[in-house]
């Protein structure tokens, strides 16, 4: 039923796709890079009633005087410029073997064909958990903590896993413990980088 689950989330993103033309902009797209503020102060009514938003209007005014120098860049020029091309191949490098360790572990385990679909559903849940964590508490520690707590956590992950995977054939119950070490790496994954 696998082919049933994978349409779902494109039913649910051709939903998303039709309504959208519904909704206003961001108040903060408007006003930051389109400098439409009339149309910001309308989307911040549409969006959250009627009210006095001149508090938020004022915070965004601010942000927008901050950022006046500021070129905002689109995916192509981000691509091009160089000064980010560590950061893009470190990003890059960390996806690819994040699949092909997940790969070469669950097939280093052994798992049995009737474990593998709950396996699957532990990553997603993993990636669910990583997201929801993230968000509650990147506001408090800031991006830079949770970048190198994240790197930190994961090393400490994988010379864990790699350890469990050198003595999975001795000890039967490390094939297992492999597959909660990947679940916890791809938590912190999310969680940092």
């Amino acid at each position: 039923m696998w082919n049933v689950l994978l349409s779902f989330s494109g039913l649910v993103a051709l939903i998303q796709l039709l309504f959208l033309p519904f909704f206003p902009e961001s108040p903060p797209y408007l006003l930051l890079q389109k400098e439409d503020k009339a149309g910001c102060l309308k989307a911040m009514k549409q969006l959250w009633g009627e009210g006095n938003y001149h508090t938020e209007f004022d915070d965004l005014m601010k942000e927008k005087a901050i950022t006046k120098g500021t070129k905002i860049m689109n995916v192509l020029e981000v691509l091009r410029e160089r000064s980010v091309y560590p950061q893009l191949c470190t990003m890059l490098l960390l996806l690819l073997s994040l699949q092909l360790c997940g790969l070469k572990i669950f097939e280093t385990a052994n798992l049995q064909e009737s474990i593998i679909p709950y396996v699957s559903l532990g990553v997603s849940i993993s990636e669910l958990i990583s997201i929801i964590f993230c968000s509650s508490i990147i506001d408090r520690f800031g991006r830079r903590m949770l970048l190198c707590g994240g790197y930190l956590l994961m090393a400490l992950i994988l010379v864990l896993l790699e350890m469990s995977l050198l003595l999975s054939d001795r000890f039967l119950w490390l094939r297992y413990c492999s597959v909660i070490l990947i679940f916890l790496f791809i938590i912190a994954y999310g969680i940092g980088p």
